[in-house]
């Protein structure tokens, strides 16, 4: 019995190989055209490189008392200090990114290509410098055909996000594809992804909007403490002027009435001295607020340990040519040898 399973299965397989080698001429001309074809393909599709950043927070004591205080002034939430709620937290940092505000900001980075041709700033380089497949080319050239004027006023060269015109509307939805967060959530480990057809411009980029989240995120957690600084530093400030004059005032009085004896000059420079003293008591007060301000500021100030620094790359991430090429080839050799064999595959399955 298993003789004649295994004597059906050879003759299936002689079957399938003749009905192949039938179609032998098939083969040698769609497989030829699809190689040349697929190799002329994937050779318009411009090279792109990835650069990535990634960072984590420098938390230095994992006391259990003062975890959430430590994370807390990091920009991290893990419960138990809801006193000192954050508004921002990790996981929405590469919404952070994506907003308009963060992409227009990128604008006006400066860029430089690696062979040094081209030296502009970002928005610059992705609407006049950023190359295209050619059928991605005449799709945009028969949308513009078709597409309604632009009627955004513009009031000022510098973007506004917004009202941003349809052209710094696509730039920013390019940079949306091309700049990614990702954010690690078990050890909270920020990687930031750029992706370009530059390996320069790549790094640069990568480096920068690193550089950019870093900024936003310290002024968001010191805005608070910066402006208690400003505040106390005014008081401070008003009280040391209002005590100077008062001991100029009390040092002039004295030295004119030094040899009266008369009862009212004496009460009047006791009175002149309790007031110096009490503005002096209020300075010195206000002094160490202002110490107590820029404590507060320091603790919040936070702190990053740059666990991997953008490089430029050496080799494309991408397009992954030779596979492409490899597979679109074994694709329509697969549909030929279905179609070939399609009577004794299905007439077999019947």
């Amino acid at each position: 019995m298993e003789n004649k399973e295994e004597h059906l299965k050879q003759i299936d397989v002689l079957a399938i190989a003749k009905e192949m080698k039938k179609h032998k001429k098939q083969y040698l001309i769609a497989l030829p055209v699809t190689f040349v074809l697929s190799c002329l393909l994937i050779l318009c599709v411009p090279r792109y490189y990835t650069s990535t950043a990634k960072l984590a927070p420098e938390i230095s004591s994992f006391s259990s008392s003062s975890l959430g205080d430590i994370a807390s002034s990091f920009g991290f939430d893990i419960g138990g200090n809801s006193a000192n709620g954050d508004a921002i937290f990790p996981e929405l940092y590469p919404e952070l990114i994506e907003s308009n505000d963060f992409m227009v900001g990128m604008f006006d980075v400066k860029v430089k290509s690696k062979d040094g041709s081209i030296n502009t700033t970002y928005y610059d380089y992705l609407a006049n410098h950023h190359k295209y497949p050619w059928w991605m080319t005449g799709i945009q050239t028969v949308r513009k055909w078709f597409a309604e004027p632009d009627t955004t006023v513009v009031k000022s060269k510098k973007a506004n996000p917004f009202l941003l015109t349809k052209q710094q509307d696509e730039i920013v939805k390019l940079m949306m594809d091309n700049i990614k967060c990702n954010i690690d959530k078990k050890n909270y480990v920020i990687s930031i992804s750029v992706e370009d057809q530059d390996p320069l411009i790549c790094a640069t980029l990568a480096d920068t909007v690193q550089a950019k989240l870093q900024d936003f995120i310290t002024d968001y957690r010191t805005k608070k403490a910066k402006k208690d600084l400003e505040y106390y530093k005014k008081l401070s400030s008003d009280a040391k002027s209002k005590y100077e004059r008062i001991r100029q005032q009390y040092g002039s009085y004295s030295d004119a009435n030094q040899d009266v004896v008369l009862e009212s000059y004496r009460l009047k420079a006791n009175d002149m001295e309790n007031e110096m003293q009490l503005l002096y008591n209020t300075y010195t007060s206000l002094q160490a607020q202002v110490q107590q301000a820029q404590a507060k500021l320091l603790m919040q100030t936070p702190a990053f340990t740059t666990l991997q620094s953008a490089s430029v790359p050496l080799k494309p991430a991408g397009p992954k040519r030779m596979l492409f090429v490899l597979g679109m080839t074994v694709l329509v050799f697969l549909i030929i040898s279905i179609y070939s064999t399609r009577k004794i595959i299905f007439g077999e399955m019947e």
